[in-house]
């Protein structure tokens, strides 16, 4: 059952408990490490933050008590920007990040496939 204090807890409008602040806001705890910034989110072990390239968020990374580690390899890292390089690598590699000059597809290409198939 939901108490009337969780539940006033949950539509609180204080900007300091939003979880996803950007880097830009002053609330933020952000660390600039080298081509990145690093926004805390939240916890204590790990410490989970996300991960700014340029004014884009690439995934996050996370800090445990002796390594850093991110989330798409089980690789640990001793400093924090090299969690976030093996992120953006990772994610530029598998082709997940797409150049600003791709165009998206035109409508009479999108007409032109096969309904139904991936």
């Amino acid at each position: 059952m939901i108490s009337p204090f969780s539940l006033q807890e949950a539509q609180s409008d204080d900007p300091t408990e939003k979880i996803l602040l950007p880097p830009t806001d002053p609330n933020a705890e952000v660390t600039q490490i080298t081509g990145y910034n690093l926004v805390y989110v939240d916890g204590a072990c790990p410490r989970t933050y996300r991960v700014y390239k340029a004014d884009s968020m690439i995934g996050v990374i996370f800090q445990h008590i002796t390594h850093w580690s991110n989330a798409v390899d089980k690789i640990r890292y001793a400093e924090s920007v090299d969690a976030a390089a093996g992120l953006d690598d990772f994610m530029t590699m598998t082709g997940y990040f797409t150049t600003a000059t791709e165009q998206p597809p035109t409508e009479e290409e999108l007409l032109d496939k096969e309904f139904g198939r991936c």
